[in-house]
């Protein structure tokens, strides 16, 4: 068989998919996204869950983290491979950087990889899940959302894409912050997470390590304030979160004067 008889059996195959995809249900996608998380295909998983998220109807609590649970994982493969890809890349050229074209090359398929699914989602959250988000902590869910996938793209982005990422973060969390400090418990473990990942996000990409400590610290303090009014089925979740905005504070305390290292995030 030839390359080119290949290509149109290949493509064949994928209108055949995609026409098979086009008569599930919704419920169908819900139970095809569940199978493809367990078996670890999580760009099927991410695609069903894109199919529910297009139906028309506001995602339930379940199904936003399924479609989360998705692209965290999609996205997150790529974000090991970029920062392993970056040390490999720092030691080649200790060594005189003979494979420096090779492996540039190969950052380069990494990055778009990441551009593609991060504007993907990017898309998603703009034009159906934050408008059709009715509840408070799914608006906070959503923002956060979109503050993550643009913080994403600014660990590898440079000139105008960077300031472009940076400043869609930073709007994205501290839209989704105001809704929060206002609408959620301080205990509420999506409010605990925004506050992790907004910390972060003031650390790594905008090098403002006071800020993220400041932000870090008053999240959890006024968590530990309320801690007997945290809910029982959120307890595991909340205090999970809690003790990650803890080992950042401490990791960033020591670090404050020194070399600052890479911080938890959700």
């Amino acid at each position: 068989i030839n390359a080119e008889y290949m290509g149109i059996k290949f493509s064949f195959k994928i209108q055949i998919q995609k026409e098979e995809m086009s008569n599930l249900s919704r419920d169908e996608f819900i139970y095809m996204s569940k199978i493809a998380e367990q078996t670890e295909r999580f760009e099927d998983m991410l695609e069903y869950m894109k199919k529910v998220a297009q139906s028309g109807q506001e995602l339930s609590v379940e199904e936003r983290n399924l479609l989360s649970v998705a692209y965290k994982n999609t996205v997150g493969s790529r974000r090991t491979a970029w920062r392993a890809l970056s040390s490999i890349q720092q030691k080649e050229e200790q060594k005189g950087g003979q494979h420096k074209g090779l492996l540039t090359d190969y950052q380069v398929r990494i990055e778009k990889e990441l551009s593609q699914f991060c504007n993907d989602i990017l898309d998603l959250l703009d034009k159906t899940l934050v408008p059709q988000a009715t509840a408070s902590e799914s608006k906070v869910f959503y923002l956060k959302m979109k503050g993550d996938y643009w913080r994403y793209i600014a660990e590898y982005a440079q000139g105008d894409l960077l300031k472009r990422a940076t400043e869609g973060a930073a709007d994205a969390y501290q839209a989704a912050s105001d809704i929060a400090n206002k609408e959620l418990k301080t205990t509420h473990p999506i409010r605990l997470g925004l506050a992790l990942n907004y910390s972060v996000f003031y650390y790594e990409v905008l090098n403002e390590p006071t800020k993220a400590c400041n932000l870090a610290k008053q999240a959890f303090d006024d968590a530990i304030a309320d801690i007997e009014s945290l809910d029982e089925d959120q307890y595991k979740d909340s205090t999970t979160i809690m003790q990650l905005i803890r080992d950042n504070l401490t990791l960033w305390t020591s670090e404050i004067e020194g070399e600052g290292e890479e911080g938890d995030d959700q």
